[in-house]
């Protein structure tokens, strides 16, 4: 297969000093090859050249880097759906929110958010699915809607948006309320007008996480 290079040359950086680091990071809910992310993207950056040129839409290899135990399998994976985005739509969404949901943690997720928004960028008609996963019972698939206009700057959907966080409004959750501040940090740099009045308006539903974050650049 083309990528059976990536997995050779991601063990042959294999390093058992640093992949307990690196779990312990993570809450040691998945374990490490202990790859730093430089020499990581490196190993299959020509990989991912040719497939990005030769508009290849590979689900399986996507599919054995989630069943595969060490994480920078998964972020392979990613980073593979991130460089051919571009050749995803709307027929993709249950496979990537199938990832969203497999061995799921904000390392994997919050790439994965980048994928979806450029699915529903180029898609608009994709924006219902992400106000359904906006009420879903994952708080992960609630994350991505969150924050998957981010970067999207004067193209964002601000209607969409101020819906998407007002369905998540009075949340204890931590990974929902960063990602509900992030959302507005990031569109307060393109209209921190907006965001103030939103913050204001919702003051007393949104966490101080939420409002911290926000409130950055406003």
């Amino acid at each position: 297969m083309w990528y059976d290079g990536i997995f050779e040359s991601l063990l042959a950086l294999r390093d058992e000093e640093r992949a307990p680091q690196m779990s312990a990071y993570m809450r040691n809910q998945f374990p490490f090859l202990g790859i730093p992310t430089g020499p990581r993207k490196a190993a299959y950056k020509k990989y991912l050249a040719i497939a990005k040129k030769e508009k290849i839409v590979d689900f399986d290899f996507v599919d054995q880097c989630f069943k595969r135990d060490e994480r920078e399998f998964q972020y392979a994976g990613v980073d593979y759906l991130l460089a051919i985005q571009d050749c995803l739509g709307p027929e993709d969404l249950p496979k990537l929110k199938q990832y969203i949901q497999t061995k799921s943690w904000w390392d994997t997720v919050d790439g994965l958010d980048g994928v979806v928004g450029s699915i529903v960028q180029r898609f608009p008609e994709c924006k219902s699915v992400l106000l359904e996963w906006s009420v879903a019972d994952d708080i992960w698939l609630r994350r991505v809607a969150i924050d998957h206009q981010l970067g999207f700057k004067s193209k964002t959907d601000t209607a969409l948006l101020a819906e998407i966080i007002r369905n998540n409004l009075n949340q204890k959750e931590f990974f929902i309320n960063k990602a509900i501040g992030w959302s507005l940090r990031d569109f307060s740099k393109t209209n921190p007008d907006w965001v103030r009045a939103f913050i204001s308006a919702h003051k007393d539903d949104l966490s101080n996480l939420s409002i911290r974050e926000g409130s950055k650049y406003v």
